[in-house]
């Protein structure tokens, strides 16, 4: 009996698509604060919130009482029902929301908010929670905060100590914006002590943040100081070619190209159960 020849199917090699993803060679790190400085921060905020008495007030949430089929309604059941619904009334008759909008609006809280104001160019200090996890949820803060001349720095316990105050359950970032009235003292207080932060190819600026922010205020305040002459306009092209020239002389550093291949072990998937279908 000769065997019967039958077309076998040939399996071809799959193609394994390498994907180039480029690595910074900086390594970029929040700058490390002190411990004085530190307790100092934490504790000149946390009596701030508490004089000025910012705090978030939630709805209270129901408790479902269980079902019971058999309901035995005595006297004494009615009266103690009642002591629990008077505190329920006083609950409900605080608004829930921020108790003083104005100052709320001074201040830019949750890592969202902080990116979108530093991104608008609208704060003057910015402090970060060292407890964050994974740090890259904040990494990106480092090179805003220097690109918009704003001193920022990791502040350990910082949620613990100001997010039960202001009646939160964590405060990961905190920004305070140029148009603050109630922390104008502690911020010159603060900023003075916050490290500066090193990010290679930016020049770090935040020294001068504060008067920079005060000629702003005055500028708001005073129309006459728009009115410029043409001197003062050339002075400013001159300082923005001397930077220039500055930053000609900053050494580049070669890019990293990782190739990243996936499934490089070549684990196949298990093969779906077929249905078998009766005849």
């Amino acid at each position: 009996m000769a065997a019967a020849s039958g077309k076998g199917s040939i399996r071809k090699a799959k193609s394994f698509t390498v994907k180039t993803s480029l690595n910074n060679p900086y390594a970029i790190n929040w700058s490390t604060l002190e411990r004085e400085d530190m307790h100092f921060i934490l504790q000149t905020l946390e009596d701030r919130f508490k004089h000025v008495g910012l705090q978030k007030i939630e709805n209270p949430k129901k408790k479902k009482r269980p079902f019971s089929k058999r309901q035995t309604k005595d006297k004494g059941t009615v009266d103690n029902e009642e002591v629990p619904k008077k505190k329920e009334t006083e609950i409900s008759q605080k608004v829930p929301g921020w108790t003083p909008v104005h100052i709320r609006k001074q201040l830019a809280i949750g890592i969202n908010e902080v990116t979108r104001a530093l991104e608008k160019n609208e704060l003057l200090l910015v402090l970060v929670c060292k407890s964050v996890r994974p740090a890259i949820m904040t990494s990106h803060l480092i090179q805003l905060s220097v690109s918009r001349a704003v001193p920022a720095c990791q502040v350990p316990r910082l949620s613990e100590s100001i997010a039960p105050v202001i009646g939160l359950k964590c405060v990961l970032a905190l920004g305070f914006k140029k148009n603050t009235e109630a922390f104008v003292d502690e911020l010159k207080a603060i900023i003075p002590r916050v490290p500066g932060l090193h990010v290679p190819w930016l020049q770090d600026n935040t020294k001068d943040s504060l008067e920079d922010t005060e000629g702003e205020t005055l500028e708001m305040q005073d129309p006459s100081v728009l009115e410029t002459s043409f001197e003062e306009l050339t002075t400013n092209k001159r300082k923005l070619v001397e930077c220039q020239q500055n930053t000609s002389a900053v050494t580049l550093q070669p890019l990293k190209i990782k190739k990243l291949i996936p499934n490089p072990s070549k684990i196949r998937k298990p093969p779906k159960n077929k249905k078998t279908t009766l005849k």
